[in-house]
């Protein structure tokens, strides 16, 4: 907002002179809010020196709200006021730590997360000057899927920043039917997270989504020192998008999935695998290298199906990537672990011997992520050995 005063000539004649000078951002200021079970959750709060939505972002699952000051800081300059939050068990906040926490105990602190972080919506929607009907959410990592549910549960959430994360099925097809215009980010130097991005990006045909594709960059928002661009680049789009600046809408460079292939992984999602198999063989008919979907994505889904005890469904996924990518180690190692949650230990130990014996040559993974699957499918075996 800009203050003005009138500033009167000396000279009669001369007209009233208005000077206006811009009115400063408020410094940010820290906030507390207590749970329901009494834990202590801190945040920052940077307003806008003027009226504006709000933008509520989350961090990944490897550090804590200061990470998005920077950010934070654009969208303020920009008339947008921004809520950052420590996690329970990260940063300032209270909690155990979550780093030291075994994964039964990090799912029951996930638990909690969705209570906090509505308890937060409720506080950014509360400060005077937000627009409470026009928020936007943001999140890296772990983050993107915490966002994508805040969206679920408030409507008033218009619009969705998505660094290198995904998000569950009923995050995806939330992002499929409600239309919300999204933008993705992702570095190719972070596994297949790009394409799951990609994916995300593809999943509606709103005009104002987005995706910024990079070589390098590494995950989440490790991409703003790399590429501080994509600070401006992510504050613009969100000007364009809840404060109805088209002009300021930028440009991506990463392009959508053919509609084929976002509705083929759509088919695989809902339990079409075998359907799929089918349509592959006939493209390999015309094309022996046809595939019709990216690797890691099917992957995903398949773990997804296994997580949600539907082991069957699981299987029959991991199997159809297995001769969609029949020289991948990962895609038998992924295929082993579904036999061992169905109790086939035969089968299992079998992929897992597939995928050490094509280790051997594999020249397309990375030497970590050779080093991380040879693990797990060794593991496998002795485990299957142990149990004989």
């Amino acid at each position: 907002m800009k203050a003005c005063r009138l500033i009167a000539s000396v000279l009669s004649f001369f007209p009233l002179i208005v000077l206006c000078v811009a009115q400063p951002v408020p410094a940010p200021r820290d906030f507390s809010l207590t749970a329901s079970d009494g834990t202590v959750l801190k945040g920052t709060y940077f307003a806008a020196s003027k009226p504006g939505p709000g933008v509520m972002l989350l961090h990944q699952c490897n550090q804590q709200r200061k990470s998005w000051d920077g950010l934070a800081q654009r969208l303020t300059a920009r008339g947008m006021n921004v809520l950052t939050l420590d996690y329970r068990g990260f940063g300032e906040s209270g909690g155990a730590r979550f780093a030291t926490l075994n994964a039964e105990e990090n799912r029951k602190a996930g638990q909690a997360w969705p209570a906090d972080f509505d308890m937060a919506f409720q506080y950014l929607v509360s400060q005077a000057g937000v627009s409470r009907d026009v928020i936007g959410a943001g999140g890296a990592s772990c983050g993107v899927n915490n966002s994508v549910q805040l969206a679920r549960r408030h409507r008033e959430v218009k619009a969705l920043m998505l660094l290198s994360g995904g998000t569950d099925r009923d995050g995806r097809f939330f992002l499929q039917s409600s239309k919300i215009p999204v933008f993705t980010a992702a570095a190719d130097d972070d596994g297949n997270v790009s394409d799951i991005m990609q994916w995300l990006f593809s999943l509606s045909a709103n005009s104002d989504n987005r995706f910024q594709r990079y070589a390098t960059g590494g995950h989440g928002a490790q991409m703003f020192a790399p590429h501080p661009e994509l600070l401006d680049f992510i504050a613009d789009w969100f000007a364009a998008t809840l404060m109805n600046q088209a002009t300021k809408l930028p440009e991506g460079n990463g392009a959508r999935f053919d509609p084929k292939v976002t509705f083929t992984l759509t088919d695989i999602d809902r339990g079409a695998a075998s359907d799929i198999e089918k349509r592959l063989g006939e493209a390999r008919a015309h094309d022996p290298k046809a595939r019709l979907f990216p690797e890691g994505i099917v992957n995903l889904i398949g773990y997804e199906h296994l997580q949600a005890g539907n082991t069957k469904g699981a299987v029959e996924i991991l199997k159809l990537n297995a001769t969609a990518y029949p020289d991948s180690p990962n895609v038998y190692d992924s295929l082993a672990d579904a036999y061992v949650a169905e109790g086939n230990k035969d089968l299992a130990a079998q992929n897992a011997k597939k995928c050490l014996e094509l280790l051997a040559s594999d020249t397309t993974d990375t030497e970590d992520r050779r080093k991380a699957i040879r693990e797990s499918a060794e593991q496998k075996l002795k485990e299957l050995e142990s149990a004989r």
